[in-house]
């Protein structure tokens, strides 16, 4: 159970990363001084990575968990 608690920990901090990423995207983008549809249009790409690397912490955190629960 102690791989299952490992890898868990290592996909959280997978969607972490990518969290970090978005926020730093998203910041560059507003800092560029893009007109509104130039800068939805980035966002709008910004915000599948989001959400992605939100799924990928939340099971992250549900697999560590498990590997607790199951140990």
């Amino acid at each position: 159970m102690d791989a299952l608690i490992w890898t868990g920990a290592a996909l959280t901090l997978l969607g972490f990363a990518g969290i970090i990423y978005s926020i730093v995207a998203v910041t560059r983008a507003r800092r560029a001084g893009l007109d509104d549809d130039a800068l939805r249009a980035r966002l709008s790409r910004i915000l599948p990575v989001n959400l992605g690397a939100l799924l990928l912490s939340v099971l992250g955190l549900m697999t560590v968990v498990m590997g607790i629960m199951l140990v």
